[in-house]
């Protein structure tokens, strides 16, 4: 059962929970999270906060490990009187706090994309599900790039459910897995050197990968070792986007494939702004989907928050229904039936400087369907 929770009182200020990992698997994705939370905030706190009052964060570091993720949120709801909280990026971490931000009637904002599948009226989802990314890459690679899809990803839920999500695409489409491949979340150089064997042994026209984190870039770097052609067989991904690349190493990504609803390569004026914010603060590190994502989502809470004048959960989603935010990816605004974002969804090629080409983009945002009762290829089938 459902406890009501009474939020923090706000005479100072609106207190709001931070809870992503700066270190272990996903610290890189989860620490450009957390830089585009806080720029966020400071950018909002600098502009006279939301009705005259600051934004006033408590973060945590759970690094990475899903039993701490749901002892800091209890931390955060129960002893930091927060209600709302910004956090998880894993579908591991978000299921470990789900059922104590339910019991205490609060408020997660993820911004991750996720395999979908799942909602709850406690959580606003402001990252891609299928049809905003894999659909769109699917049918991108069968009509360019080829039918014969060899799968690699992370041993956890989401690469096995974006693996049958590509899976069942690809073959009612006339595609053909070669294989479906796992291996540790840290994965040995050992496996995964196998595994880039078997790839070179099966050649397929796709490699599409779900792996994360220092996995994922060491086997990209891999690839290049093997002599491999990206212009004949390029790794596709739902997550290699720039900050990744530059760690990674431009002239190992390059020629690749990524799907995003993000690349810090577009052109318009909020991203412009968003960019010029975000160099102020942090430097040479570039913008991604992952920063990005962070960033709109406190601005659209903040935009929530004047609305409902309060930080009660029912309040404040029926709130976010009913506003948008002109972001750097585009404007977003949240689907009333699901809690999830109209998003648009857009397919890049690395290029040797690090920065994406985009090789397609919707022609506007799409609605969520997070339980894809269609694929809609024929929506998506791009020329």
């Amino acid at each position: 059962m459902t406890t009501e929770k009474k939020p923090a009182p706000a005479e100072d200020g609106w207190r709001v929970g931070v809870l992503h990992s700066r270190s272990g698997a996903t610290g890189v994705t989860e620490s450009e999270h957390f830089f585009g939370t806080a720029l966020a905030i400071e950018e909002i706190n600098g502009l006279g906060g939301v009705l005259d009052r600051p934004l006033l964060p408590v973060a945590y570091d759970p690094k990475g490990d899903a039993d701490e993720y749901r002892r800091l949120a209890t931390r955060l709801l129960l002893e930091d009187e927060v209600n709302v909280i910004f956090g998880c990026s894993r579908s591991s971490s978000r299921k470990a706090v789900l059922p104590v931000i339910e019991r205490n009637n609060a408020l997660l904002w993820y911004c991750s994309f996720y395999e979908g599948f799942e909602y709850s009226s406690n959580v606003i989802y402001t990252g891609a599900v299928p049809n905003q990314n894999s659909v769109q890459l699917a049918a991108y690679l069968l009509k360019n790039r080829g039918r014969r899809f060899f799968l690699i990803g992370a041993d956890y839920i989401f690469p096995r459910e974006s693996n049958r999500v590509m899976r069942e695409m690809v073959e009612q489409h006339g595609g053909e897995i070669l294989d479906e491949v796992y291996v540790p979340l840290e994965a040995s150089e050992t496996q995964l050197q196998d595994v880039m064997r078997d790839i070179a042994d099966a050649q397929p026209d796709v490699i599409f990968c779900t792996i994360v984190g220092q996995s994922a870039r060491r086997l990209y770097q891999i690839y290049r070792e093997h002599g491999l052609d990206p212009q004949r067989m390029p790794i596709a991904s739902l997550s290699m986007v720039e900050e990744e690349v530059r760690m990674t190493g431009a002239d190992a990504c390059a020629g690749h494939i990524t799907s995003a609803t993000y690349f810090s390569s577009l052109k318009n004026e909020c991203n412009d702004r968003f960019s010029a914010l975000w160099r102020k603060r942090y430097g040479d590190r570039p913008t991604s989907m992952w920063s990005e994502a962070a960033y709109s989502q406190v601005h659209l809470f903040a935009r929530a928050l004047e609305r409902s004048g309060s930080l009660d959960t029912r309040k404040l989603v029926n709130a976010v229904r009913s506003v948008r935010f002109e972001s750097p990816e585009g404007p977003l605004s949240i689907d009333a039936e699901n809690n999830h974002t109209f998003l648009t969804p857009r397919i890049g090629v690395c290029r040797s400087d690090g920065q994406f080409d985009l090789l397609w983009e919707g022609t506007g945002p799409v609605k969520p369907d997070p339980y894809l009762s269609t694929f809609g290829f024929s929506e998506f089938w791009l020329s």
